[in-house]
């Protein structure tokens, strides 16, 4: 499906370099339109939510949690307060006693999905591709990097040739963007809370983004692994990758390849 944007701005093309297998500048490279659009954060934010809650499921509590009890109030005259009690004088039942119900419990029916309008999706989409070409954003998410290409694009020899992690972490010391990884491995911490016993162990910042042509490439696989690393397509491509937590610009490498894939979805114009 192709998606078509017009903007009531001037759009003002946008160029980088693209990188072979050895590191090195082959040609430069216009960007397409999409990476001219406005960011608007607003809309990103909402389809991050939107995205987000989409994967949660409905949960809720028995309708009879913390009221099997034969627990009655004593009534007045007694100098206490009125509320369920057993016979040994123990409260239960209401909110505030121990092992009572709980006071507003998840229901079912409530609405967790916040929906956002398809047109609104592909917008946020495309201006969070956009924003992975602005360097203040990208450096304001906390990223690191030396490299004065933002974002990055490289040549689909590099995601056939590259096949180890160690050949990887060669190449994006030459790219410049190693330092992002180290940093996600040094935020890496355990959580805290009862996550831990929930199979959410470990809290990972997230490093760069990888949009290459297929996930089953010698280089999705090379870096998969890494911290804070993430692998996508331009079919899979959302916001969820692009601007984590709902902040746009995140530092992303795409092939050439993918670019292209990119422009076909989404015909940008302005005045």
């Amino acid at each position: 499906m192709v998606w078509r944007i017009q903007v009531a701005t001037r759009l003002e093309a946008k160029k980088t370099s693209v990188y072979g297998v050895d590191g090195e500048v082959i040609e430069e490279y216009r960007l397409p339109p999409i990476f001219s659009l406005p960011v608007r954060k607003d809309l990103i934010r909402r389809a991050f939510l939107s995205e987000f809650t989409a994967r949660l499921q409905p949960k809720g509590r028995d309708p009879l949690a913390g009221k099997r009890t034969t627990a009655r109030s004593w009534g007045v005259g007694r100098g206490i307060a009125r509320v369920p009690r057993l016979p040994n004088g123990t409260a239960a039942f209401i909110s505030f006693a121990r092992g009572g119900h709980a006071a507003f419990p998840p229901r079912p029916d409530r609405r967790i999905h916040e929906r956002v309008n398809k047109k609104e999706r592909a917008y946020a989409t495309a201006s969070a591709i956009a924003a992975t070409a602005v360097e203040e954003l990208v450096r304001s998410r906390g990223h690191v990097f030396s490299s004065p290409n933002i974002p990055l694009v490289i040549t689909s020899d590099v995601e056939e040739k590259i096949a180890r992690t160690r050949d990887t972490r060669v190449f994006l010391e030459k790219l410049g963007v190693w330092s992002d990884i180290e940093r996600a491995a040094r935020g890496t911490r355990i959580r805290s809370g009862k996550g831990k016993m929930r199979g959410r162990r470990y809290v990972e910042p997230r490093s760069v983004l990888f949009v290459l042509t297929s996930l089953r490439k010698p280089l999705a696989l090379a870096v998969r692994n890494l911290p804070g690393v993430d692998v996508a397509t331009p079919a899979n491509l959302s916001v969820l990758h692009l601007a984590p937590g709902g902040e746009p610009g995140r530092l992303t490498v795409f092939t050439k390849e993918a670019l292209e894939e990119i422009a076909a979805k989404y015909e940008v114009t302005g005045i």
